[in-house]
Order: C-alpha cells, then structure tokens, then sequence
C-alpha cells in the first residue's frame, strides 16, 4: 500500500490558512512593522527549565533549533530596526498531544516605545483580525486567579503548595521544586476555567523569565498572557534591557535545570552583548499561530489546522 502523500489540509484548507497569514501580514504592514526573518539554528539554544531545546549536529558543531526567534531579534532592535515582527517556524522538545508539536508556527513582534498595556490592546487587535467572533478580551491578577482556582496563594510556603498540589491530584508532589509546583498548580487547576479571551497580567516576579519587573507593583512583572477557553496563546512582556540581570536570570535558570537533572546551556552571549549595546526600551510577544487558528476555526487540535501531519510531532 502506498503511503499517503498528501497534506492534511485539502486545497480549501490551504487557501484559508493561507489568507490567515496573508492577514497577519497585512496587519504588520499597516501598522508600519517590519517583517525579518533569522536563523532556525543558532550557537546557543534556551535557558528556561520549562522549554527544550532541539538541536542538530553540522560540521562546525551543535547548533539548536530555535524555540523562539527572540534573542537574533533582540539583536536586530539593539541594531536600529525599529519595530519588526517575524512569521515562522520555531521548534521545541516537547511530545506531541492536541496542543503541542515539536515544530509549529510562532508569530513574535517588538515595538519600542510601548507599555504592556498598548501591546495587548494589539494583540487584541490582530486575535480580532484573524477571528472577528471571538469574544471581548477581559483582563485577571495573577495572583487573584491563582487564590481563585487553587484555593491557596501563590506566595504561601513550599508545604502549603505541596499539599494544594496533592489535593489536586499530583501524587509526588513531595519531590517538586517550589517554581515547578506554582507551574503544575497554574497550569492544571487555573488555566481552564479561564473565562473566554482573557489575559493574565501582573505575574509574579519569579516567573518574569525576560521581563521588566513592575515599579507600582512589588513582587510582580510586567508579564501577561492571553488564553481563549483555557488554551495559551500568547506570552508577551516589557523586555529586560538589562545585561547583566539578564545574565544572572541565565545563571538561575541553570541552578533550576541542575536541580530538576536537566542539562545545563551555554549562555547566549551575543544576546547579552546586544543588551549591553542598548536596547531601546520596547514591548514584545509571542503568539502561537496554530493555536489561534484552532481556536479560530473551532478545530479540536493542531494538526486540524496544520498543512502536514508527517512533520515531527
């Protein structure tokens, strides 16, 4: 039997995802934003104990596909850009399920000048542009969900965390790190009673991974995140222009890794000399495109809305 060759959309498929990005694209455009493009593979993968790197040998050595366009794009706005987004692939270690594949498509934009709340206003915007029936965007405290949907605070002791966590089901909870217990905690008890579009804001400082922490709120980030129906789409912040506390975040994002048996990663040192340069101060997101159109479109995965379902997953 021959194997079947074609894409997992039909040719109606394509020309709707197609449009969508046609409109993603004429979004940036009228709004003056400039599209790069950069590697896939570069000499340094991601720090975050939450995210996988994959990588790849080449005659010159191990190179890592990117998670995220943004360290070379923190390059190009220390360079002068100005505003800029890019559009494509990005790759993660993660296992394949309804939500997750090892390659998708990511959307991430910069815009110097803007305050988190401009950029959300935007990311509204273009949710809106690809998915006219989505729902008005809401906006909940961090930390008023976390007390909501978990019955704790998201600063109380380790123990109480643990405990939480095992009436919530996690059988080993003992064995977790605070950070992984707060995740686990957000992830399976707050994340789906999230109401329609919402946002996320003012996350604690610990889980600022590469934001500004907030001056008029102690203990917490400029960091937000948008779901729709309990699915994340976006993660975007006030970006940290700061070298070396970005350095040091590097630092404990490997002191984690260590702690949790994972490997630990080179720091990326030409995103810390780009930050040293100047970066102008900005805003930027990332926002998985898969996951918007299958929430767009009413799919129920991400191979719904995908051209190809024989690519890793």
């Amino acid at each position: 039997m021959q194997p079947d060759w074609r894409p997992k959309l039909d040719a109606n498929g394509l020309r709707r995802r197609g449009a969508a990005l046609a409109d993603i694209r004429r979004f940036f455009a009228d709004g003056g934003v400039l599209e790069v493009d950069t590697p896939v593979l570069a000499p340094y993968g991601v720090t975050d104990p939450h995210l996988g790197n994959l990588t790849t040998h080449a005659p010159d050595g191990t190179w890592a596909l990117q998670t995220s366009p943004e360290s070379a794009m923190k390059r190009c706005l220390a360079a002068g850009s100005g505003p800029i987004y890019q559009l494509g692939p990005a790759f993660r270690d993660d296992p394949s399920g309804r939500l997750h594949r090892s390659e998708f498509t990511l959307l991430e934009w910069y815009r110097p000048g803007f305050r988190v709340d401009a950029l959300m206003r935007e990311v509204e915007a273009l949710v809106r542009q690809l998915a006219s029936h989505a729902p008005a965007a809401t906006a909940l405290d961090y930390g008023d969900c976390f007390l909501r949907y978990c019955g704790v605070a998201h600063d109380v002791g380790t123990v109480e965390l643990r405990q939480c966590a095992e009436q919530h089901g996690l059988n080993n909870a003992a064995s977790w790190a605070r950070a992984e217990l707060i995740d686990w905690l957000f992830s399976c008890c707050v994340q789906a009673q999230l109401p329609g579009l919402c946002f996320v804001v003012a996350y604690p400082a610990d889980q600022a991974v590469m934001a500004t922490l907030d001056p008029n709120k102690p203990g917490r980030s400029t960091r937000f995140e948008l779901f729709w129906d309990g699915v994340e789409l976006a993660n975007g912040w006030v970006e940290l222009a700061d070298a070396a506390e970005q350095a040091q975040r590097f630092d404990e994002d490997n002191a984690r890794r260590e702690a949790l048996g994972l490997p630990s990663i080179p720091v990326d040192e030409l995103l810390l000399a780009a930050l040293r340069a100047g970066l102008p101060p900005c805003a930027g997101v990332a926002l998985g495109v898969d996951r918007l159109l299958m929430q767009a479109w009413g799919a129920d995965s991400l191979a719904a809305v995908r051209p190809f379902s024989d690519a890793p997953s």
